[in-house]
């Protein structure tokens, strides 16, 4: 079972959840937009017997802190090397999911020294958008699936009908009732909602926007995880990563975008694979 943590670094604190035993193998996992540590409950548990896993709650998100800045990719991954100082750790296997899949491609375009191997798992606008996309940004908001979860609701029993609806919680396992009952929260009204904040999904799309994923070649061993369900479908999607990403692998999994809640068991055995044949220990 994960143990809860949580760390106090320069200007927030990052709770997170932990598996396994300090001093084995380190796997960072980390959630996409709107979701928490929490969806990689079951990945964490399949890895910790070999892996010592750690998955925080992002800032803006889960039980982390909120503050009112600081949404840009720069500022996600000044956390996440300060959570690394503090676990001990100078390198990792760094599995993003979704939005995280553009901003673990930056991190390893500046820092490639501290990634055993990276994983972009069903990455999200790897390219960066023109200004006027930005006029959309309210109508996604309304749109996009994975933000009808935030709320507002009446009542939690409203909360979780509106959550079967929705791509992540297809099948309502006890994993994924867990992993939706984690992310919200009552609010002091008494209405029900994310505890993911407005002002992180702002942040989070205005740096989306404005800053390329992918702007050189990078020697990091690379995953992509290709969800048969997935956003990424085409050739044209997979370009990009093709041209930068000299040692590239892709596999395909079966299930959608959240192919770890939908397709757990299949999804832990292709990312355990993929880390025992990079093995810095092997």
């Amino acid at each position: 079972m994960a143990v809860r943590q949580t760390v106090s670094l320069p200007n927030i604190e990052l709770s997170y959840l932990e598996w396994g035993v300090p001093g084995n193998e380190p796997v960072l996992l980390l959630h996409g937009l709107a979701d928490h540590a929490g969806v990689w409950s079951s990945c964490g548990e399949s890895l910790s017997s070999a892996y010592h896993v750690v998955a925080p709650d992002l800032r803006g998100h889960g039980n982390s802190s909120k503050p009112r800045t600081g949404y840009r990719a720069i500022d996600i991954i000044r956390d996440l090397q300060h959570l690394m100082q503090h676990l001990g750790w100078t390198s990792a296997h760094v599995v993003g999911h979704s939005w995280m899949g553009k901003v673990v491609p930056r991190w390893a375009t500046l820092h490639p020294e501290q990634f055993n191997t990276a994983v972009l798992v069903d990455p999200f606008f790897i390219g960066k958008l023109p200004q006027i996309f930005r006029l959309t940004f309210p109508l996604l908001y309304r749109v996009l699936p994975f933000l009808k979860g935030m709320g507002p609701f009446e009542t939690y029993d409203a909360a979780v009908e509106r959550a079967k609806t929705l791509k992540q919680y297809r099948g309502w396992s006890a994993l994924q009732q867990n992993a939706f009952k984690e992310s919200l929260e009552e609010k002091p009204d008494g209405i029900w909602g994310s505890k993911f904040t407005i002002d992180a999904r702002d942040g989070v799309f205005e740096d989306v926007m404005l800053v390329a994923g992918l702007t050189q070649e990078i020697d990091v061993p690379t995953l992509f995880v290709k969800p048969i369900e997935g956003l990424n479908r085409t050739a044209f999607q997979l370009k990009p990563y093709r041209q930068y990403l000299n040692k590239l692998e892709i596999r395909e999994v079966p299930g959608n975008h959240w192919a770890f809640l939908v397709e757990p068991e299949a999804f832990n055995a292709s990312l355990l694979d993929y880390f025992k044949q990079h093995s810095f220990t092997s």
